[in-house]
């Protein structure tokens, strides 16, 4: 199927709206609170997707401007979301929703215009905006996940799980990458159930490999939310666990996931 930036763009729009809603009622002290990200507050949270916003807009619509301030980031040692994070950590939170309710319009607003196959650079390899925007969501679904974890609030899943689950699919030779191994050339299929009922797959339908279970427990997983042990995951093959054991659908370095909680979900 074709990809649509307007669809794409209500989807991170719905997203940004359920994190919102759970920000907006918060008093200043919880945006203090540590999150499961081992240093990382709610406003840390925040400030990042509100920041990432900022550079993923000026990708889009100023290429240079952000080839500069990636040159200037690579000659100070690289992309550091801990370093980033401590520079914005003095903003309350009224200041830091504020700005992520600004640089989230702005990004959202821009994409629409885009062509959906556009390049656009990244830290990593150039992607189309469309990928791009995909990300996005990915992150503002795992983010809000942290934030939803600390207070108590729950996060209902929705098909929007397909775009974190896709892009999690998508980054796995990334993720060997990342952890500077070499990818098995066996192929993995996933298989996962939709909030809906309906299934979503990836690979080959023949794959010896294959991950099957909840599309919830899947994103979970791939964006490091949970550990493995505290999943309802299905994991056939050596390929496959391997992959479950290092997979992250996010850039940067490789991470370093949660520590098991003993309870599965």
């Amino acid at each position: 199927m074709p990809v649509s930036m307007t669809a794409l763009c209500d989807d991170l729009a719905a997203e940004s709206a359920e994190l919102r809603h759970v920000l907006a009622g918060l008093p200043e002290a919880d945006w203090r609170r540590e999150t499961p990200a081992s240093g990382w507050t709610i406003g840390d949270q925040v400030s990042h997707l509100a920041y990432f916003d900022d550079v993923a807009l000026r990708s889009a619509t100023d290429p240079e401007a952000f080839a500069a301030e990636k040159a200037q980031m690579d000659a100070e040692g690289g992309v550091s979301p801990d370093t980033i994070a401590e520079r914005f950590r003095a903003l309350s939170g009224a200041e830091l929703l504020t700005w992520f309710d600004d640089a989230r319009g702005r990004l959202i607003a821009a994409f629409r215009e885009l062509d959906p196959s556009t390049r656009v650079p990244w830290f990593g390899p150039a992607m189309s905006a469309a990928s791009s925007l995909t990300a996005r969501i990915m992150e503002t679904w795992a983010h809000a996940q942290d934030v939803c974890d600390t207070v108590g609030a729950v996060h209902e899943p929705s098909a929007r799980l397909r775009h974190v689950a896709h892009i999690g699919v998508g980054a796995r030779a990334f993720s060997y990458l990342a952890h500077g191994r070499s990818m098995p050339e066996a192929p993995v299929r996933v298989e996962l159930v939709a909030p809906d009922g309906s299934t979503w797959a990836w690979g080959p339908e023949d794959a010896a490999d294959r991950i099957n279970g909840p599309a919830l427990d899947f994103a979970l997983l791939i964006t490091q939310r949970r550990h493995r042990d505290d999943l309802a995951l299905e994991v056939v093959g050596d390929a496959a666990t391997e992959w479950v054991e290092i997979g992250q659908a996010f850039a940067g370095e490789a991470g370093t996931g949660r520590a098991p909680s003993g309870a599965v979900r």
